[in-house]
């Protein structure tokens, strides 16, 4: 599955090189290509490679939403027990799906490919770096490269774990924290071809912002109150000291009405009640809102000697029929 915008020159040579991969991995597939409102020819294009090949599928877009949104329409749409995502610029090269496979078939349930050495610029390996390192210290997720669009997902992941906004960075992050077995394969990145990097530095701040998003929904779901009552006990207390050497050079005689310190004490007293109080507030929500379903994953389910199976998804193609989609 391909998000694409503005990547007409690149078309042609991808289609060619995904059947080629897949057919050598000897896999049945379906290819979808979700057209995120690209403003070349790229549509077109699309659509032309759909009329000549049964085994493409096309989504369009009205206009730019995002990667993340891309993703959750093709999830949405693939059929396939195994989904691959790559980027339609080329620098994912698909010859190595049939390493990702391997991956698959000794266990995992996501793959993400790790570009280990990369054919960009400074200022997009830089960022990147420094991206990686904060996520892996603050998941606890050993990967290198989070953020590389060419991944595998083994069904059950698509099935569970929603993307939206900006989360198509932290997939991993968000597969493991539903206990998924996820691990990485060093993938060959070329240099680009045709078109242009959609990378800017906006986009590395949006990261940030993000993953906080994500140590909230994965650390701290079902537990609001630890996310904001720590903090808000730890500025409680600190203002109780400023506080409590106030009042002991009060008692002295001292003046203390007009020491910035007496201002300081005040606001994080009443920045600590706030935190707590939003903290409860979000415990409220949590009781009233979570479905059971939110909280745990099943593999599998046993009954005497027989071993049921989590279904591969609500509405499962019959084995037969269902392809295996990059």
């Amino acid at each position: 599955m391909i998000p694409v915008f503005d990547e007409e020159g690149s078309l042609d040579q991808l289609f060619r090189e995904l059947c080629a991969a897949s057919q050598q991995a000897e896999r049945t597939f379906e290819i979808i290509f979700v057209n995120d409102g690209s403003r070349d020819g790229s549509g077109a294009h699309l659509d032309k490679l759909a009329a000549t090949d049964p085994r493409v599928r096309v989504i369009h877009f009205r206009r730019n939403f995002g990667k993340s949104p891309a993703l959750a329409a093709g999830f949405e749409r693939a059929r396939g027990a195994v989904v691959f995502t790559l980027d339609a610029d080329l620098q994912d090269d698909p010859k190595m799906i049939p390493a990702f496979l391997a991956e698959l078939d000794k266990g995992a349930d996501l793959v993400s490919g790790w570009k280990e050495r990369r054919h960009d610029p400074l200022g997009k390996t830089l960022p990147s770096k420094v991206f990686n390192g904060v996520v892996r210290k603050l998941s606890g997720l050993k990967l290198h490269d989070f953020n590389c669009g060419f991944k595998a997902y083994r069904r059950e992941v698509v099935d569970e774990v929603t993307v939206y906004g900006g989360l198509h960075r932290f997939m991993p992050v968000l597969a493991a924290a539903r206990g998924f077995n996820v691990v990485e394969v060093v993938v060959e990145h070329r240099a680009r071809q045709h078109g242009v990097s959609k990378f800017g530095t906006r986009r590395f701040f949006e990261g940030v912002l993000d993953l906080m998003t994500v140590m909230l929904v994965t650390r701290f779901r079902t537990r609001p109150l630890h996310f904001f009552g720590v903090p808000g006990f730890a500025m409680g207390g600190l203002a109780f000291f400023i506080l409590a050497y106030l009042a002991v050079l009060w008692t002295t005689g001292e003046s203390i009405g007009t020491r910035p310190l007496l201002t300081l004490g005040v606001l994080m007293s009443l920045g600590s009640i706030q935190m707590v109080l939003l903290g409860l507030l979000g415990e409220l929500l949590v009781r009233t809102t979570i479905q059971p379903r939110e909280i745990y994953s099943i593999r599998s389910e046993s009954h005497g000697n027989e071993t049921l199976q989590r279904p591969a998804s609500p509405t499962p193609v019959p084995s037969s029929t269902r392809p295996e989609a990059p």
